[in-house]
């Protein structure tokens, strides 16, 4: 959908994007607009803005309206490896290929949709309808542990870790290229790329992304490492790679020459996930093993000798 472009007169120089937009667009709330400026629809002269951008008017606002999704995801009886299981909170390894909720184009067999058979009604309600128990995402085509909330408590509980970054995600991945440091960190922001809608970024002015990587075994031509999140924007990973000039194998939207005969998408799966139980204050880490592919893979490159 074509973006609806806004300028904001003098009237509006110092006000808080997510109010002018509100303000702007008949129907949409405040909120609505938050949503918006999260998802990287709104930006401010060809760039992804945050919500307390003050405007100081003629800028050029562009908002994308998405198309709308279905009002509410359905109970699907899909096979899901549960790590771990209480009364608050469940962690899945899920598969590479499964999409994490419903969307325009992945109406069902989604994460959610199994979740929903799984838990029954016991699912958080704060993400809607179509994002029951949903506290953070990750890739259709990245395989690994997330963690869903069951009621609302664990799910405020969930969110604020991941705010404070209390909540610790650990993938591996394979990525392309000579590393020539052992271990380091990109602190690069990422938004919607300032063209290619559905693609992320590092821009200027873009929401502070953090990711730290380490160096596990070196191969002809790429890598076996480690990333850690310190935040998790879309993508980040796949992105803050390709920043540095090292895409991740398989991986033909940030960067790698072409797809993988071998590898289902990008080599990039989620090994650790370690939180505070929302109930007990507890520290929980749940661990799986690399995806069979990933194996193969690491088999592979093993074969032809570390250097």
């Amino acid at each position: 959908m074509e973006p609806i472009l806004l300028t904001p007169g003098p009237e509006a120089v110092g006000k808080r994007l997510d109010a002018y937009v509100a303000e702007e667009m008949e129907g949409l709330t405040r909120s609505a607009a938050q949503r918006l400026l999260l998802q990287g629809d709104v930006t401010v002269n060809g760039v992804a803005a945050a919500k307390n951008y003050k405007l100081t008017g003629g800028e050029t606002v562009a908002v994308t309206l998405r198309s709308p999704e279905p009002t509410e995801a359905v109970p699907q009886d899909i096979p899901l490896d549960v790590v771990y299981e209480d009364e608050d909170v469940i962690v899945v390894n899920k598969p590479v290929g499964m999409v994490v909720h419903p969307a325009p184009g992945h109406s069902d067999g989604t994460l959610v949709n199994a979740l929903l058979y799984h838990c029954g009604e016991s699912l958080s309600g704060i993400g809607g309808a179509i994002r029951p128990g949903i506290v953070h995402r990750i890739d259709r085509d990245t395989s690994g542990l997330i963690i869903a909330a069951k009621n609302d408590a664990a799910h405020l509980s969930l969110a604020a870790q991941l705010e404070d970054h209390s909540l610790h995600r650990v993938y591996e991945a394979v990525a392309m290229g000579r590393f020539r440091e052992d271990r380091g960190t990109v602190d690069a922001p990422i938004a919607r790329h300032p063209t290619d809608r559905k693609r992320m970024a590092v821009v200027p002015g873009g929401r502070r992304a953090v990711t730290h990587w380490e160096v596990l075994a070196r191969y002809p031509g790429c890598a076996h490492i480690r990333c850690r999140l310190e935040t998790g924007r879309t993508h980040q990973i796949r992105v803050h790679m390709a920043h540095i000039g090292h895409p991740l194998y398989g991986d033909t939207v940030y960067g790698a020459k072409r797809a993988a005969a071998d590898m289902t998408g990008q080599c990039l799966h989620a090994v650790s996930l370690t939180f505070r139980h929302p109930r007990t204050g507890e520290e929980v880490t749940c661990t799986c093993p690399l995806p069979e592919e990933f194996q193969r893979l690491l088999e592979k490159l093993r074969r032809m000798g570390e250097i």
